[in-house]
């Protein structure tokens, strides 16, 4: 049985995975939006720590086909570090198929290619990156960095072989900034195009909204549903992507859930959001919705 350090977080598509904790918090923690490691002071877990877990999980989950290394930002441990644990996860799960976990760009960017290449062929082959935006102005904001190092990260990434996961997030520059941050995020993807990319739709808490709004000042107005179906509409019709790319907003923040592949499906999920917008498919009531 693990013992997990709660609060635990994965992606929407890792809730059937295994799940075994490498790091504790997130070695970044200042994205004004985001309050999913406040409580919890960034170190990474040592590597006999580790793999007991992965040998206690073994023990129960002997089948297990797919690893999320938790906490925040796994990717950012030593690559030696992380070939150490994909080793160890090998040995115990003989039909192991993947092992993923979150990226912050700065992660992606600090690692060579030959060093990313590595943790590919030792299993670790997707990176769950959160872009949140395109525009420099609205990542000045929320303190993310820059679009040059977001798009760095993700070029990186592709140079070694790693499938990325990307997010993006609806409403993030409310009712004044929405369409430079669609324009350009739409931009940022179609440049460093990743594997897949979702939406997630703002979602402010006690803990984060006063900072958020301090960031922001006079120039923050909260998107209502409508809203962010314009801003879907914009970056769908936006994107232009060199090669495929998988888009979903199946995470349980999104008024609307989508699902298809850009740039063969962009017809019918503009059509979708059209008819949401008329009233004619349901959105998710706001009492479903949540971080």
């Amino acid at each position: 049985m693990i013992d997990y350090d709660l609060p635990l977080w994965r992606p929407p598509s890792e809730g059937d995975n295994l799940i075994i904790q490498a790091s504790i918090g997130c070695s970044f923690n200042h994205c004004t939006f985001c309050s999913m490691y406040r409580s919890k002071e960034y170190r990474a877990r040592p590597v006999d720590e580790v793999c007991a877990d992965i040998d206690a999980a073994a023990k129960a989950s002997p089948k297990a086909t797919r690893v999320f290394l938790a906490d925040g930002d796994a990717w950012g441990l030593p690559t030696e570090t992380l070939l150490e644990i994909c080793a160890h996860l090998k040995r115990r799960f003989p039909g192991l198929q993947r092992v993923s976990a979150y990226a912050t760009p700065f992660n992606l960017i600090r690692k060579s290619v030959e060093e990313l290449t590595a943790l590919r062929h030792a299993g670790m082959t997707l990176a769950y990156v959160g872009i949140e935006s395109g525009s420099d102005l609205l990542l000045k904001k929320i303190t993310k960095g820059s679009a040059t190092q977001m798009e760095a990260g993700l070029v990186r990434a592709i140079e070694g072989g790693i499938k990325v996961s990307a997010t993006v997030i609806a409403g993030l520059g409310g009712k004044t900034h929405w369409r430079e941050h669609m324009e350009a995020t739409a931009s940022l993807v179609s440049r460093a195009p990743p594997t897949y990319l979702s939406t997630l739709q703002l979602v402010l808490t006690d803990e984060t909204r006063p900072l958020y709004y301090e960031r922001f000042k006079e120039d923050f107005i909260p998107q209502d549903d409508l809203g962010v179906l314009d801003e879907l509409t914009l970056l769908i019709q936006s994107i232009d992507p060199p090669k495929p790319i998988i888009f979903r907003s199946n995470h349980s923040s999104n008024a609307l859930a989508l699902a298809g592949n850009l740039p063969k499906d962009k017809n019918a999920l503009l059509e979708q959001i059209d008819h949401a917008a008329k009233g004619e498919n349901a959105l998710r009531p706001r009492w479903m919705r949540g971080l």
